[in-house]
């Protein structure tokens, strides 16, 4: 039987988990927004129209920040229409969903909700058909307290006090020709450039997210960030990047590395970002934004779609597998969390979302949900880079690939190792050694996996896939042996 091998030692750190690696996203897409977070006469609904079950999952998911409006859609979003009084809002068609959208929830209720599930929210401002002065007149209507047109007009609305929005996009995936509004490197630069001056005048306190490549297939990637960044290097702090990775023509093994491509983009954004930095003699460094990242097997779909309110779209069904992947490319974050500060899971709610919604009806968690949940709530601290010994096994897409991918990160109370067995049949004897750390006694394991790849939740079996409890086991010597599942996230907790 294959073995492997961990070895944690805290000499080799990486850097202070960011606890908003752990955000999500919410855009007006699909069932997102509309019978997802709000909901008014749901049996649960809170006065304002949104669903008590659905934040109770959200708060349980631990996301401490949420991306809003878009996504595609904040290309053609006037942030206008979804302020003020909801009979006077105006009905708009999105033409980046080909839906209808009503306005019905807008910048205020979406900040006052995000506080109320334990979030912040990070807003994204509308570069595609709009600019800078739109731009800084959003955050002078959020984050100025008072006594000018944008602010009182936010206080006649009932809100006194400022949202306090600190973590603002600059656009989204602009170099995507799907994109409304699509523009050249060198246009968006300029325009971003613009844009982040202005807000920046309004609240200098804030932190801005420049549009990076919206993903490593892009022909342009990495030049599009190089030239972003060489013209708006000193008006940002971060640079977004977008990953997707689907099951493709059976091709599990090559999926359950995806990991290993979301490695070598971000390698690859994190070199480009230093070149830029060298060249232009800065003395700051850009971090990153991963700001969508998911399991996606939908894509595409909008578009054959006729002009609907909060159609079902993107409604993906997750399975064991998938949310084994999600493991592990938050393993992924986590190993690059010295230069990758912010990342949001697309979506939060039935558009490709970790939680599912009938109208009416229940809300259940999806398979991707648990490890999500877990790592957010165990994975906070200072992460190591452990040194792995794994067999290994081919892939067609990324090669040769260990069986094992992990990270540890160490907290208060002792070290937590999250760990992936990509075997899809054999279980994995895993060894771990943490000698260097001689106060650690005693591991629990708990872990998602180990049976059928393709159980999912449903409306009908909303809990068919649950975290397992495994066997609690002592350090024996410094050494902890523990056995992974066949196709398993797991978490091994050591204090």
């Amino acid at each position: 039987m294959s073995q492997a091998r961990l070895v944690v030692d805290p000499a080799f750190t990486v850097g202070e988990a960011d606890p908003r690696l752990y955000g999500s996203f919410v855009e007006h897409l699909g069932r997102c927004v509309y019978t997802g977070i709000h909901e008014p006469g749901h049996p649960t609904a809170d006065a304002h129209g949104f669903r008590g079950d659905v934040a109770e999952l959200v708060t349980e998911l631990g996301v401490p920040i949420l991306r809003y409006p878009g996504g595609n859609f904040v290309s053609g979003y006037r942030w206008e229409d979804g302020v003020g009084p909801r009979e006077l809002r105006p009905t708009r068609l999105d033409l980046a969903w080909k839906s209808v959208e009503t306005n019905a929830v807008g910048t205020d209720e979406f900040c006052a909700w995000t506080r109320r599930v334990g979030a912040e929210p990070m807003l994204a401002v509308n570069l595609g058909t709009r600019g800078a002065q739109e731009a800084a007149d959003l955050v002078e209507y959020c984050n100025h307290p008072g006594g000018t047109t944008w602010s009182d007009l936010r206080r006649s609305h009932g809100v006194a006090a400022p949202h306090g929005v600190k973590v603002w996009c600059l656009g989204n995936e602009m170099d995507g020709p799907w994109q409304v509004g699509h523009k050249t490197a060198e246009e968006y630069a300029r325009l971003a450039s613009r844009a982040a001056q202005a807000m920046r005048l309004v609240d200098p306190g804030i932190e801005l997210v420049a549009c990076g490549s919206s993903g490593a297939g892009m022909p342009t990637f990495p030049e599009w960030d190089a030239t972003v960044l060489e013209h708006c290097y000193e008006q940002v702090d971060y640079l977004s990047l977008h990953s997707y990775s689907q099951e493709r023509n059976g091709d599990r093994a090559s999926f359950l590395a995806c990991a290993t491509g979301m490695d070598a983009y971000l390698d690859t954004a994190i070199a480009t970002a230093d070149y830029v930095r060298a060249k232009g003699r800065h003395r700051k460094r850009i971090d990153f934004a991963f700001d969508e990242w998911n399991v996606w097997y939908s894509q595409g779909e909008a578009v054959e779609r006729d002009w609907e309110q909060a159609p079902r779209m993107l409604e993906d069904q997750y399975h064991v597998a998938d949310a084994v992947v999600v493991g592990t490319m938050l393993i992924s974050l986590l190993r690059h969390a010295d230069r990758v500060r912010i990342a949001c899971l697309a979506q939060l709610v039935n558009a490709i979302g970790a939680i599912r919604t009938e109208p009416g009806g229940p809300a259940w968690r999806q398979t991707i949900f648990h490890p999500f949940a877990l790592t957010s709530r165990h994975g906070r601290g200072e992460v190591l880079r452990p040194s792995i010994t794994s067999p290994s096994y081919e892939t067609a897409e990324f090669g040769e690939v260990p069986l094992l991918d992990a990270v540890a990160v160490r907290g208060d109370d002792g070290v937590v190792v999250f760990a992936v067995n990509r075997d899809q049949h054999a279980a994995l004897p895993l060894t771990v050694e943490v000698r260097a750390l001689p106060h650690l006694s005693r591991a629990t394991h708990t872990y998602v996996g180990g049976g059928d790849p393709l159980a999912a939740n449903t409306e009908a079996e909303p809990a068919r896939v649950v975290p397992r409890t495994g066997e609690s086991r002592a350090v024996d010597g410094g050494e902890l042996a523990i056995t992974l599942p066949p196709l398993s996230w797991n978490l091994i907790r050591i204090t």
